[in-house]
């Protein structure tokens, strides 16, 4: 195990506990021991009720139509009820919508529990596994922001919204820290990638070091983070009702922090997030680098979510500017540059190139000879996605599941284009879900091509990890947009694969193989993160309001300014 203290960044001992950083600051003793507040129903309406054009910054949005919907509920937010407890122990609810309590489900909660992690006997997270039989722990001992989210999720949905609430305060902690990496200062706003508790039973102290990046593989910085850091804020809100943890001061300015430091201006034209390689979930050489669209998607759901909690006061006001500019922008050039279905992979076959001046067409100048044979194919009449990159002369037309599933819960795509991804999904249920939901991207690459985008890297070979892997966790992600979409039925599809294998396999982090069939050559068992995202799945198939606390409704003032096609029409 790697010592993750740094030169330059403190640690914190028994005196730098919650019990007694509060002591010094009565703002963070008020915020834990604060109960919950009931919902107030007349309170101001959030961002989720509000259109980008009622924020008076005097922003509007293009012409030209945003269609029909398809959704199974037209107003998420007002059918979410605070506190409602379901799943496990909750007898009442398993008996809502025909949905059968599934024996793995106790044992999910049981391995959810022997997971968690107390600092000062108080719970601040969950471990991202729990494997007795490897031999090498790594760092699967710690609590990671990104894995700790789905667990926060069914503690939510299960009415034990603590534990979040301290997991958001110590990270938030965290952030405040000097963050020095080979002598290299890193943002005042970047969130720590994990964190480690370390017990000392002769002093009876707790001590926390955390880890920015410096001792990850690669040493690469997480850019999502401080995203799910965000978006996780707003489901605690939602679920709780309690707007106290969001609205105080130190939450707020750790929210405008993070907004900063991805906000910031530099030399570049595009509204989309400059990204290195391995930053977000695939966190090793993917051939990612530029502006893949896993870290767009979630930028853009966090901005929204950031947007619904400011406070409307000088630094809030200013910052809800920005983010509004953003978010116009960002959702135009995504929707109309990484979205590709039958009609516009044609236009691009048939794109000249070298064109000039603001009439060109092929406005990156991509060559079509560089369009993949593989495409074509896996292409449907009916369907669409978000391709997983766009930059000057390269299209990465890679399918990748987490950009696409967020793409659809942050309404960062259209109706239109949430049910054509949903179509490519039920057209092509082999390549992308298989026997184990579900593959991180599509397809894998191999032979030469792999040994030069990946580095030879023996973990990301084909159909392996983060090179066409599958991944349980994606689960939760599949099924909330499959019930924003309107089409549970692929959801449950999904998770029954999910339950003929997982408690077998002992939840393995990841499978490979075309199909999904194989538990992964390095896969560690008791992944927490696949077990959390089993739980929220049935869970949320189980009692949909659940949906509101991630999912975020479209603006409909705020008009696409893009071409459709005849997939759009379902």
């Amino acid at each position: 195990m790697e010592d993750l203290a740094t030169v330059g960044m403190r640690s914190v001992d028994s005196h730098n506990s919650i019990a007694d950083f509060v002591l010094d600051d009565p703002d963070f003793s008020r915020l834990l021991e604060k109960p919950p507040r009931p919902l107030n129903i007349e309170r101001k309406r959030s961002f989720d009720e509000r259109s980008f054009s009622e924020l008076s910054i005097g922003y509007r949005s293009g012409a030209g139509g945003a269609g029909g919907g398809g959704a199974v509920f037209e107003n998420y937010d007002s059918m979410f009820s605070p506190g409602r407890r379901s799943g496990f122990d909750t007898p009442a609810s398993s008996t809502r919508n025909s949905f059968e309590p599934h024996p793995m489900v106790a044992e999910a909660w049981e391995a959810i529990r022997r997971s968690l992690v107390f600092f000062r006997d108080q719970p601040v997270g969950t471990i991202a596994a729990y494997d007795h039989a490897s031999e090498e722990v790594l760092n699967y001992d710690q609590v990671f922001v990104r894995d700790f989210v789905p667990s926060a999720l069914a503690f939510l949905m299960n009415g034990e919204p603590e534990i979040v609430k301290h997991f958001l305060l110590k990270t938030l902690h965290l952030q405040g820290w000097e963050k020095r990496i080979d002598r290299f200062k890193l943002g005042e706003g970047a969130m720590p990638a994990s964190f480690k508790v370390l017990h000392d039973p002769v002093r009876k102290t707790d001590t926390l070091i955390a880890d920015f990046g410096e001792s990850a593989i690669g040493r690469v910085a997480p850019v999502d983070s401080g995203f799910w850091w965000i978006i996780l804020l707003r489901a605690y809100t939602k679920s709780t009702g309690d707007a106290s943890l969001s609205e105080s001061p130190e939450i707020q300015k750790g929210m405008q922090l993070i907004l900063t430091l991805c906000l910031s201006e530099g030399f570049d034209t595009f509204p989309t997030l400059l990204c290195a390689d391995g930053c977000s979930m695939i966190d090793r050489r993917m051939g990612i680098y530029g502006y893949p669209i896993e870290i767009q998607a979630l930028f853009f759901m966090a901005l929204r979510s950031a947007l619904s909690m400011l406070k409307h006061d000088t630094e809030g006001r200013e910052c809800e500017e920005r983010i509004v500019k953003r978010l116009h922008a960002l959702s135009y050039h995504m929707r109309s540059y990484f979205w590709l279905d039958f009609q516009q992979l044609n236009d691009i076959y048939r794109y000249k190139t070298e064109e000039y001046s603001h009439t060109a067409v092929n406005k990156f100048n991509v060559i079509p000879d560089s369009i993949p044979e593989w495409v074509f194919d896996f292409m449907p009449t009916r369907g669409g996605y978000f391709i997983g990159n766009v930059s000057p002369a390269r299209m990465d037309f890679r399918w990748f599941a987490l950009g696409n599933c967020v793409a659809i819960l942050s309404s960062l795509a259209t109706p239109e284009q949430s049910m054509a991804i949903m179509d490519l999904i039920e057209s092509r249920w082999e390549e992308l879900v298989g026997e184990m939901p579900m593959k991180i991207c599509y397809p894998a690459i191999e032979s030469h091509e792999w040994r030069i985008v990946t580095g030879c890297d023996p973990k990301n070979t084909r159909w392996s990890y983060h090179n066409g892997g599958s991944w349980p966790v994606l689960l939760w992600m599949l099924t909330a947009a499959c019930i924003k979409v309107g089409r549970p039925q692929i959801a449950r599809r999904a998770i029954e694969l999910a339950e003929s294998r997982l408690s077998k396999d002992s939840w393995p982090e990841y499978y490979d193989g075309k199909l999904g069939r194989y538990v992964g050559k390095q896969a560690r068992k008791y992944q927490t993160w696949s077990i959390a995202a089993y739980l929220v799945a049935k869970m949320m198939l189980e009692d949909p309001s659940h949906l509101g606390m991630i999912s975020l409704e479209e603006d409909k003032l705020m008009k696409p300014l893009i071409k459709r096609s005849s997939s759009w029409t379902c």
